[in-house]
């Protein structure tokens, strides 16, 4: 099945306000910057946004706060966007908190179905606050709920039209995972190949997860805090 549609305003078209939607990535690094765009140009608003970090304030999910399209962040790490902080210190943006293996559970939860997790992560902080607690093998437990999603936008690294998808290093914490748990998952991929190239021992996520499939442009690949070793004296110098 061709998956393949022709841009990036094409692929989000159904995308409405209060739509929930998970973001692959890790900090800048892997970010779906096609979708991210075309969704910030799209204008929706009230959306709950499931990434592991909300971008950087002017770079990345940061966008979609800038321009206050986002009602609800759900992920594991706020420090690096100052506008989340300023919203969500004047209530105009709810978030949740999430130790970041929990997250990736709850969202591995969403995507092949298990109804909820006990983990001791948490267990007497605020993250424990409210919920179901149980004592195993000695030790405190609290239940965590799965997370699943309207849309997962993620980036590939090498994809074909029926959206078999190859992630490269840190692309791949959370994108396959969120591909199970997106109803509808919106793969960018920056290599588009032809069917039948891809290995498939090679295939992080096969086609079954993945509905619809674009070419990805013009990648900027931000880099978040950029840090480099000084450069070793010159030989004889």
């Amino acid at each position: 099945m061709n998956k393949l549609l022709g841009s990036a305003e094409e692929a989000i078209a159904d995308v409405q306000d209060g739509a929930s939607i998970m973001f692959g990535g890790f900090g800048l690094s892997g970010n779906a910057e096609n979708l991210i765009s075309a969704l910030r140009a799209k204008g929706v608003r009230e959306l709950t946004v499931i990434s592991n970090n909300c971008g950087t304030t002017e770079l990345g999910l940061g966008v979609l706060l800038a321009n206050k399209q986002v009602r609800k962040f759900v992920g594991s790490f706020f420090g690096a966007n100052k506008s989340l902080e300023t919203q969500y210190l004047a209530g105009e943006v709810e978030v949740e908190f999430n130790p970041q293996g929990t997250l990736s559970e709850r969202i591995r939860a969403g995507g092949v179905g298990i109804g909820g997790f006990f983990t001791p992560t948490g267990v007497g902080t605020l993250i424990a606050e409210g919920k179901e607690t149980r004592v195993i093998n000695g030790r405190e437990h609290i239940f965590e709920t799965p997370l699943k999603a309207d849309y997962a936008f993620v980036r590939a690294w090498k994809g074909d039209a029926a959206g078999n998808l190859v992630f490269r290093r840190t692309s791949r914490n959370f994108s396959p995972l969120m591909c199970m748990a997106g109803k509808v998952t919106i793969a960018e991929v920056e290599h588009l190949v032809p069917v039948g190239e891809i290995d498939p021992d090679d295939v992080h996520t096969p086609s079954i997860f993945v509905q619809r499939v674009i070419q990805g442009v013009n990648y900027q690949k931000w880099i978040e805090r950029r840090t480099v070793r000084p450069r070793p004296a010159a030989v004889g110098a």
